[in-house]
């Protein structure tokens, strides 16, 4: 199926853009939560076993928070360096 964006209406094109903006969002949102799990485990967790213990729990908890204090600060610098691009052109 060949579709040219210059044949959908302006409606189209704007739900295109809304459908294109959810599937990066769940992308990043997926890769947020798959980077966090990698990182916080291997620095949290010395011998896998059934369960979790109390310092392991405290870690991966701390861990996750600073992820995603981290993540947010990365995520609002990079959202306002493209709404600059965007006015300066």
């Amino acid at each position: 199926m060949d579709v040219s964006l210059e044949n959908l209406s302006s409606s189209q094109k704007d739900e295109l853009m809304v459908t294109i903006k959810q599937k990066i969002a769940i992308a990043n949102a997926q890769e947020l939560v798959t980077k966090m799990t990698e990182k916080c485990f291997r620095k949290c967790v010395g011998k896998p076993g059934q369960d979790l213990d109390g310092s392991e729990q405290k870690c991966i908890a701390m861990c996750m928070d600073r992820f995603m204090d981290s993540w947010n600060v990365v995520s609002r610098a990079l959202t306002q360096r493209l709404q600059q691009e965007q006015y300066k052109g």
